[in-house]
C-alpha cells in the first residue's frame, strides 16, 4: 500500500537525516536536491515501502539501486554545476540521474539492460525530468562514449582495474565517480582532470558494487 503525503514526507527528512548526514553528506545544495527529487517515484512498486530504507532496492538480474547515503555522497562528490554536461553509466531506476539532473545542464544516461533503459525513461517522464537522455547501449563498445567532453562523469558499476578511457573523456577541470577494485572490499574515488595529460585521485570510501558488464578483469593465475 502506498504511503501517505504526510508518510512520505517524514521518510524523506528521516532518510536526509539519519542517512544522509550520517554518512558526511553535508552540502545543503545537495541536501536539497535529494528533498525535491521524489525517490517513491523511482522505486519498482513491489518495494514502494522501502523507498527511503537504508539498503540497495533490487531491480532484477542482480541490479540494484544505490543505498539513499550512497546516492549522496556521489552527487557531492562530483558536484555537479548547472553548466555542465554529465555522463552516467549504468542508469537503473533512474533516480541518480535525476539528482545529478537536478542541479547539471544535461545528463547522458548509457544503460546495457533495454528493460532498465526503458523503466528509467518511463521513471524521469514521470517525475517530470526533462534534461536526461537514456541510451540503451553497453559503455565499452567502439564509440560509445562519443568524441565530446564531460564535465562530470558516474559509473554505478565497478571497474576491477583502472580504465583511463573514462577518466580521459572529462574535460579540464571535471570530475569523476569511480569505484575501483575486486572482492567484498572496493575504494570509491573521486578522479579530477587538472590539465591535459593531469589527473587527481582522491579515495571517498569503501563499499562493493557490481562490476560493469565489459569491464576489464585481472589475469587470473592457474597452478
Amino acid at each position: 500500500m502506498p504511503m501517505t503525503p504526510v508518510a512520505t514526507e517524514a521518510a524523506r527528512a528521516q532518510m536526509i537525516q539519519q542517512q544522509l548526514r550520517a554518512w558526511e553528506v553535508l552540502d545543503p545544495g545537495v541536501l536539497e536536491i535529494f528533498a525535491r527529487v521524489p525517490r517513491e517515484k523511482f522505486v519498482p512498486p513491489a518495494y514502494a515501502e522501502l523507498a527511503f530504507a537504508d539498503i540497495e532496492i533490487p531491480l532484477g538480474g542482480g541490479d540494484r539501486m544505490l543505498a539513499p547515503k550512497v546516492a549522496g555522497r556521489i552527487v557531492q562528490a562530483v558536484s555537479p554545476q548547472p553548466t555542465d554536461r554529465v555522463l552516467l553509466v549504468g542508469v537503473g531506476s533512474g533516480y541518480l540521474a535525476a539528482c545529478l539532473a537536478a542541479r547539471a545542464s544535461s545528463v547522458r544516461g548509457l544503460e546495457l539492460r533495454e528493460d532498465l533503459a526503458s523503466m528509467a525513461t518511463s521513471h524521469l517522464k514521470h517525475a517530470g525530468v526533462g534534461n536526461v537522455t537514456v541510451e540503451c547501449r553497453n559503455a565499452f563498445e567502439p564509440e560509445a562514449l562519443g568524441s565530446g567532453a564531460y564535465d562530470v562523469i558516474v559509473l554505478t558499476g565497478s571497474l576491477p582495474l583502472p580504465d583511463e578511457r573514462f577518466a580521459r573523456q572529462l574535460a579540464i577541470g571535471g570530475r569523476m565517480f569511480v569505484v575501483i577494485g575486486s572482492g567484498l572490499v572496493m575504494e570509491a574515488r573521486l578522479v579530477e582532470r587538472t590539465a591535459a595529460e593531469s589527473f587527481r585521485s582522491t579515495s571517498l570510501f569503501e563499499t562493493a558494487l557490481k562490476p560493469l558488464v565489459g569491464a576489464h578483469q585481472p589475469e587470473r593465475f592457474n597452478f
